[in-house]
């Protein structure tokens, strides 16, 4: 699978039940006790009512969809001082496509639309299985400020 064979675009309510499918299975590898999986992911799932609040859209490899990100624009609380920025809500890749270059490809489309409305970067809050890609994209870890209130694993992409 490579780059070029990918297809990125806006994510429909038809979409939901793939995106669903693909958070599951990229959730259920997660490095945690399957009850705490079993238990958290409908936080996770989507509906047709999140489509009217975030920006989420899918990568396709030859007309099925592989991969999901959403995001929305985030209050300067949790950014770094002085910043403005959307917040990758999500971003989860089908795991047999994973390695294929289309969570990158969604993250890039995060930062672009951060451009677009002339932000000052991307900031996500990585779970601890993910975290090696979204250094490996050049993301900064943001220090634990506020412990009672500061996600561990922020991580800022500067634009």
């Amino acid at each position: 699978m490579s780059d070029q064979a990918l297809t990125t675009r806006a994510a429909t309510p038809d979409d939901l039940d793939t995106v669903n499918a693909i958070i599951e299975r990229a959730i259920m590898r997660w490095s945690l006790p399957d009850r705490v999986k079993r238990l958290s992911l409908p936080l996770y799932k989507y509906g047709a009512i999140d489509l009217e609040f975030l920006t989420m859209e899918v990568v396709e490899h030859e007309g099925r969809i592989i991969a999901v990100a959403a995001w929305e624009p985030t209050g300067a609380g949790q950014l770094p001082e002085g910043k403005q920025g959307l917040l990758l809500h999500s971003l989860f890749v089908d795991p047999e496509a994973q390695g294929c270059g289309a969570g990158t490809q969604l993250l890039q489309r995060c930062a672009q639309a951060a451009r677009e409305r002339q932000l000052d970067g991307v900031l996500v809050r990585a779970q601890p299985d993910a975290v090696g890609f979204f250094q490996r994209q050049g993301m900064e870890e943001l220090p634990i400020l506020q412990p009672d209130r500061d996600y561990a694993m922020r991580y800022w992409l500067a634009l």
